[in-house]
């Protein structure tokens, strides 16, 4: 009984440490309960640290004790995952990372230690576009899970604090 109850504990204190791991600079929006065991979709709102006036948000699957423990699967949450990025208003592009690999603007863990939710920014010079990519990244077995989100930079209310890239044509000059 008391080796139970140990176990018990373990389990309940390892699910809180999970439950707190990594959530950057993202905001609780809201969340949807989707079967009686306690499971899950949470909403966050994620602003673009170098991005002024882009807001992504973030939907997620969430599992309830009950179900980590009908599932014997007690330290990680699913990969499904899905973006929606838009302008809140007029666009600041700061000190962005223009390379095709981008740069993470977000991570949350969603596994004790290897899985992880992560959102990536890349910016497409063809297109002059951002591109959001929400995927898991794992140890091994990479997840094939994924989401896309595309704000274009095609307006006039786009202002690049340290000009816009060469062969950009919408983008302002910053104030001087």
């Amino acid at each position: 009984m008391l080796k139970r109850l140990a176990t018990l504990g373990l389990v309940l204190g390892l699910t809180g440490v999970l439950a707190a791991c990594g959530n950057n600079n993202a905001t609780n929006v809201g969340s949807v309960g989707v079967d009686w065991t306690g499971n899950d979709i949470a909403v966050e709102a994620i602003p673009d640290p170098e991005v002024q006036g882009v807001v992504c948000h973030v939907a997620y699957f969430n599992r309830s004790l009950l179900d980590r423990l009908q599932q014997g699967n007690w330290f990680e949450d699913p990969s499904y995952s899905a973006v929606d990025c838009s302008a809140s208003g007029p666009i600041t592009v700061g000190d962005i990372n223009l390379n095709r690999g981008g740069e993470e603007i977000f991570k949350q863990n969603r596994s004790l230690i290897w899985k992880s939710l992560r959102v990536s920014r890349i910016y497409d010079a063809t297109n002059n576009a951002l591109v959001y990519l929400a995927h898991a990244r794992e140890l091994q077995q990479g997840s094939g899970k994924m989401s896309l989100s595309v704000v274009p930079l095609n307006d006039s209310q786009v202002t690049w604090t340290r000009g816009a890239p060469q062969g950009i044509a919408g983008g302002v000059a910053p104030a001087q």
